[in-house]
């Protein structure tokens, strides 16, 4: 372990980094070629058959490596068991550092059959897709879905799960299993025991912040140590105020999106969160599960999370807690977008390495997990939808699930899904989130943060390394 000046140290390189003022040489190694492997290492195919659209064959083993966050693994392991009852073992390996772990084997030509690509330390699937590194995944898409040899897998998934695995062209590189809602996350029990509603807009959302602060209760908590939590609630705010325009905008790049006026206002809101002091103690300092303990520990009403949440904090949550997801709350009565907008899409992302050793196991496996059975054991794991349609109709949902599922009819037509966080992940972490981080410490003011990051963003565009991505 490093020296405690030696944290500091680089504590204050990232927060440099973040801030533009130093440039880091992020995924630096996964612009190299790959050096090593390729149809070497490949295990001879099977013999393709109805049961079998792949070829896969049954005595090779598979190597599966899952990001163990707030979905844990469990319902990977399930089923893997399903796979092996056809073909050979699996080698299934759970971790949180996904990049660290797995980019010097992309790198070096010996990547794993099938990875969950998610997480804080994942890989930027873009580079990978630049490098030609990730198989395409159009054949799963083609292929008979499990249940139902006559409906394809593409005839089976949630609209818009596709989409999230294109970058550019009409090939789909990931396939998303979760179906996430991101919002605002309280407790239905906090709230009805002090005779309080969700706020609706935002002046209800200081006032009632003002009533919790008198009971010793903060407002808000996030994860200070990963910023990009805030936007779980930021964007769809955003959208509220100006439109959904200005999202797209901000995702293609273009020049002042930032400063569209929605953003400053957005900015302004939550801001004054914390000049208030309506923000918990010590937040900037607190990961996501510190932050979510909290939360479920009382010391906080609100949190701007993924639907995940409610897996991930189960094991500090009271039972009659009622985790309870909603929409951000509106500006006021001029925001174009109605308050039942929020942020929906088709996440946790798994990709095939294209110099894996059985890509065709890859995609095996990842049409077991789109089997109705998969899809409602990691419903009934995790309380989250996956990308498989119906898959939870009949079920008892529990709350939090419930509660996100049922924001997500109210919406309707009125859901938003900012790409710039997997088009442009360093920009997006790195830069955007450290700026909001000095924004909500009150280390920095709303103009400004809005300032720097489209400077960040400016610089993004112009950069010829960067791929760049528009939408249609």
């Amino acid at each position: 372990m490093g020296s405690t000046s030696e944290f500091g140290r680089r504590d204050l390189i990232k927060k440099a980094a973040a801030l533009g003022l130093v440039t880091v040489p992020a995924m630096s190694a996964l612009s190299a070629c790959a050096t090593s492997g390729g149809d070497d290492r490949k295990v001879e195919k099977g013999k393709k058959t109805d049961s079998n659209p792949f070829g896969v064959n049954e005595k090779a083993g598979l190597e599966v490596v899952i990001f163990d966050g707030g979905f844990g693994t469990q319902y990977a392991k399930d089923a893997a068991k399903d796979y092996e009852k056809k073909y050979g073992a699996v080698k299934l390996k759970a971790t949180q550092d996904i990049q660290p772990l797995l980019q010097p084997r992309m790198v070096g030509g010996t990547p794993p059959d099938l990875v969950d690509n998610s997480g804080a330390k994942a890989m930027d699937a873009a580079t990978l897709i630049a490098k030609g590194q990730i198989a395409d995944l159009t054949p799963l898409l083609d292929a008979p879905s499990y249940d139902d040899p006559d409906k394809k897998v593409r005839d089976i998934l949630v609209p818009g799960t596709i989409e999230m695995g294109q970058y550019g062209d009409d090939k789909c590189y990931r396939l998303n299993y979760a179906f996430t809602t991101y919002g605002v996350w309280y407790s239905k029990k906090t709230l009805e025991d002090n005779g309080w509603e969700y706020p609706k807009t935002w002046d209800e959302m200081l006032a009632l912040c003002a009533k919790a602060k008198k009971k010793g209760i903060a407002g808000w908590t996030y994860a200070g140590k990963y910023p990009y939590y805030i936007a779980f609630a930021l964007y769809p705010f955003i959208a509220k105020i100006g439109g959904s325009d200005v999202i797209k905008a901000i995702d293609n790049l273009e020049p002042n999106a930032w400063k569209h006026d929605a953003v400053l206002k957005a900015f302004e809101a939550y801001y004054e969160l914390e000049a208030k002091g309506y923000i918990l103690k010590g937040t900037p300092g607190l990961d996501h599960i510190q932050s979510q303990t909290q939360w479920t520990k009382g010391k906080a009403l609100f949190i701007p999370n993924g639907s995940w949440v409610e897996n991930e904090a189960k094991a500090t949550t009271p039972k009659d807690f009622e985790v309870t997801m909603a929409p951000p709350s509106s500006l006021d009565s001029s925001d174009k977008m109605p308050f039942e907008t929020i942020w929906a899409k088709a996440d946790e992302p798994f990709i095939v390495p294209k110099q894996a050793k059985n890509v065709e196991g890859g995609l095996e496996m990842l049409r077991v997990m789109l089997s109705k059975k998969a899809a409602q054991n990691f419903a009934e794991l995790v309380s989250s939808l996956t990308c498989v349609q119906g898959a939870t109709d009949g079920m008892d949902l529990p709350p939090g699930l419930a509660s996100s599922s049922q924001a997500l009819k109210d919406a309707g037509d009125n859901v938003v899904n900012p790409r710039i966080r997997d088009w442009y992940q360093t920009l997006d972490k790195e830069k955007i989130g450290g700026i909001l981080a000095e924004m909500m410490a009150g280390r920095m003011k709303p103009k400004e943060a809005v300032s720097a990051i489209q400077k960040a963003a400016d610089e993004t565009a112009k950069d010829d390394s960067i791929k760049k991505y528009k939408h249609s």
